[in-house]
């Protein structure tokens, strides 16, 4: 992907500054550098104040969170990871525990058979003659007969154990820094400190103190591990203290995984025990930790030398790690002009004041932090990067129909390429499964997604009479939106996305044969992810969800492949439109006579709206009325975290400032966060997840700042709560840098073109006029009411 794995920064600071006035007179002061300034309806009040970027409690957002007390509860662990391994603290202060993670550890299960597509293709013509004949139920039974299969399961691997002797106390207090994504513990001059190497691929822990007497050791007994997992414990003496290792083998298949820990004391002794190693007298212990999944034997030894092969000093290794993670972390930040008490507060305090500008403050930058972190190697999974329980909700896995695009939506326009990347990774790691599923399922060329993946398997093989996931042809469109997202942002088309784009297109020039009596097009069987209408059983005809995916891929690799553009732009045209029911909502089932099922927590038939573009108050004003009538009447079914931001970043597209807040606040009362700041997928801090506190970002932006190629909306759907904040570092997708700065009566935008372009800016207020960008020139956007 071009530019992916850096910033893409290619703008001026501080250059010249154009613009056209927009409805009323402006200053022609600028922000950061001489030229003219843009006034959007009305007279500029003053100049943008510069608030802080990164701070303390007392100058602004504190980029990191705190508690005073220890984490009984894994759940309320402090992270760090580096999207590959992960580490998960907690425990009391005398028996601290990291729990290691890794994205490729999930569990075998012993029955590959059923770990295909079904093959489908020659029954696929009499199901739609049938579902369009009015059978409303012929897709209940178009399975293989095969049992409901899971993803794979994502597993922790082992904790790290430290014991130290019990002691007399003193003030503890743990806290993680978000800029560096160290963990750290203190009490009584002993400190311990943890991290996961961007630059190395380690996990390193440190502990300090004056005479350190500690045990370490690598312990597999964890909730949930398969009574029948075997466990072999090593340890052996080496000149820097001892090298530990733990291996298991699955009961099932011929996979294992191996844990391997380097031990680095400075000082005092070290004595070696069965499954660990115990230090005395030392002024410091340093510990190395690497997991591998693989199959037959691995060379411990090996991985002893590559570990020994790296500094062995916590500072050199901080610093080689912090050059990666903290300018990454630092692209954008969000002030919302706080409290200094309430920035000062431990989260697990912030978390009980809701309303507090701070706790948005706060839950913006974890989730920012913990999204970047659980990146790398694969996008975030259902639980990020950490589990500290084998018996993960839904198997820790990737569920693609809505959870993944929602945690990953802030990643191009909060300038995190290095999460659309891993995204991508995934995708065209999976291609080829992908071809499976068309061939299998449909007897078509090109490309279907599955809608749930371990990370390993992009077959589709995880569905049921309730649940058609293989019968679901938007996954491919909704999964290559954020790569397509990230070419516009940074003016450059990948050719890997353009190629997944065509073979796309290439599915639907094959799949798309039924025609109405209009001649129109008909997604024949359909699936609306994961409701159903109320009179009629989950697989249908033209649900919304897929009629958007259909039109918006075809158009899409139309513009990446002009010489094939005229084909599928007449495919896209003869798709039907979207229809408004008896209660003046957009359908999710565009199809007569199928009638609407409101109390649910996916919206998928409002992909129109987000993240698409196709439907919006601007441009299609009916549709936008229509969709928001939709949105009012959906319920919120079972609470899911994901349905709530999910409702929020609809809200913001369709311009309800009300909505969106409604939304966040039925999260942020709901107690869904731990003191972590990882969410749960239900209220009371039910079943761990990633949902709200990766999606909590996007929400954020999106009722701040929205962006199309030509648009950009300005404080779009703004709640009262928030009246004053500053929002930088944001990418636009014509191409730009933006900060917004607002206060009561007055805003201020500067926008950092990377290329020359004309945009269109809209306002709050509907406010609307064409401007002209140039690259490398700063342009200033003021206005006096929005």
């Amino acid at each position: 992907m071009t530019a992916i794995n850096g910033p893409g920064h290619g703008t001026a600071v501080g250059g010249a500054d154009h613009g056209t006035a927009i409805n009323g007179p402006g200053h022609d002061t600028a922000v950061s550098g001489p030229g003219h300034d843009t006034a959007v309806s009305g007279a500029d009040h003053g100049t943008a104040a510069d608030g802080p970027v990164h701070g303390t409690a007392a100058d602004g957002p504190v980029h990191g969170t705190w508690e005073p007390r220890p984490a009984g509860r894994w759940e309320d662990g402090f992270l760090s990871g580096n999207g590959h391994h992960g580490a998960l603290v907690f425990g009391d202060p005398n028996a601290e525990r990291v729990v290691v993670t890794h994205h490729t550890l999930v569990r075998p299960s012993g029955n590959g058979e059923h770990r295909r597509p079904p093959r489908l293709a020659a029954e696929l013509p009499a199901l739609q003659d049938r579902l369009m004949a009015g059978d409303r139920t012929a897709g209940e039974g178009f399975t293989d007969g095969r049992p409901h299969q899971w993803a794979r399961p994502f597993h922790p691997a082992f904790q790290v154990r430290l014991a130290r002797p019990a002691d007399d106390g003193g003030d503890y207090r743990r806290d993680v820094d978000f800029t560096t994504g160290v963990v750290r513990a203190t009490r009584a001059g002993w400190t311990s400190r943890v991290f996961v190497s961007r630059a190395d691929d380690v996990i390193v822990q440190h502990v300090t103190a004056p005479g350190l007497t500690v045990g370490t050791s690598l312990d597999h007994r964890l909730p949930g591990v398969p009574a029948g997992l075997a466990v072999c414990h090593g340890a052996t003496g080496t000149p820097e203290g001892a090298l530990l290792s733990l291996r298991a083998r699955y009961p099932e298949g011929d996979r294992s995984f191996t844990g391997v820990t380097l031990v680095v004391v400075t000082g005092g002794t070290t004595t070696l025990a069965p499954s660990g190693a115990r230090v005395e007298g030392a002024r410091s212990v340093l510990l190395l930790t690497r997991v591998r999944r693989h199959t037959g034997e691995l060379d411990v030894t090996a991985e002893g030398r590559a570990l020994r092969d790296l500094p062995l000093d916590y500072d050199q290794l901080l610093d080689r790690h912090a050059a990666l993670h903290r300018p990454a972390y630092e692209r954008a930040t969000l002030d919302l002009a706080a409290g200094h008490a309430e920035r000062a507060l431990p989260g697990s305090e912030l978390l009980k004041r809701p309303r507090e500008p701070a706790l948005l403050e706060r839950l913006f930058a974890a989730g920012r932090y913990h999204l970047l972190s659980s990146a790398g190697l694969f996008p975030p999974r259902l639980t990020g990067l950490w589990t500290g329980d084998w018996n993960t909700a839904w198997s820790g896995a990737f569920t693609n129909d809505a959870n993944l695009n929602l945690q990953t939506a802030s990643a191009a326009a909060a300038d995190l390429p290095e999460v659309t990347e891993a995204h991508a990774a995934l995708i065209h790691r999976q291609l080829p499964d992908w071809r499976d599923n068309a061939r299998a399922v449909f007897g078509t060329r090109g490309v279907v997604a599955p809608a749930h993946t371990d990370g390993d398997s992009g077959h589709a093989y995880h569905f049921s009479r309730e649940y058609p996931l293989h019968l679901w042809t938007a996954g491919a469109d909704w999964l290559l939106k954020p790569l397509v997202d990230h070419d516009e942002t940074h003016g450059a088309r990948d050719p890997r996305t353009a190629a997944a784009l065509a073979e796309v297109a290439l599915f639907y020039e094959d799949f798309l044969t039924r025609t109405d009596d209009k001649g129109q097009f008909v997604v024949v069987p359909s699936y609306s992810p994961e409701n159903r209408p109320a009179d009629a059983s989950w697989v249908t005809v033209n649900a919304a969800m897929d009629l958007s995916a259909a039109r918006h891929a075809l158009l899409t690799a139309a513009r990446y492949h002009p010489e094939h553009g005229d084909r599928w732009r007449a495919l896209a045209d003869r798709l039907p439109p979207h229809r408004i029911n008896e209660d003046g909502a957009l359908a999710e089932w565009a199809w007569p006579g199928l009638t609407d099922s409101y109390d649910h927590r996916h919206l998928s038939h409002l992909y129109g709206v987000w993240p698409l573009d196709e439907i919006t108050p601007y441009d299609t004003p009916d549709l936008a009325a229509a969709a928001h009538r939709a949105l009012e009447l959906r319920g919120a079914e079972n609470d899911s975290a994901h349905g709530h931001l999910h409702h929020a970043l609809i809200a913001a597209r369709l311009r309800d400032g009300e909505r969106v807040a409604h939304a966040l606040g039925q999260v942020l009362d709901g107690d869904f966060f731990h003191a972590s700041l990882m969410s749960a997928h239900y209220p009371h801090r039910d079943v761990y997840n990633a949902d709200a506190a990766h999606t909590l970002p996007a929400v954020l932006i999106e009722m701040l700042l929205q962006s199309t190629p030509q648009r950009l909306v300005l404080l779009p759907a703004l709640p009262p709560s928030l009246p004053a904040g500053r929002l930088t570092g944001v990418r636009t997708r014509f191409g730009a840098e933006a900060e917004l700065t607002w206060a009561p009566g007055r805003a201020t935008a500067v926008l950092k073109p990377s290329r020359t372009v004309r945009i269109e800016v809209r306002t709050s207020s509907g406010d609307a006029r064409s401007i002209q960008l140039v690259a490398g020139e700063d342009h200033v956007l003021r206005q006096g009411a929005w």
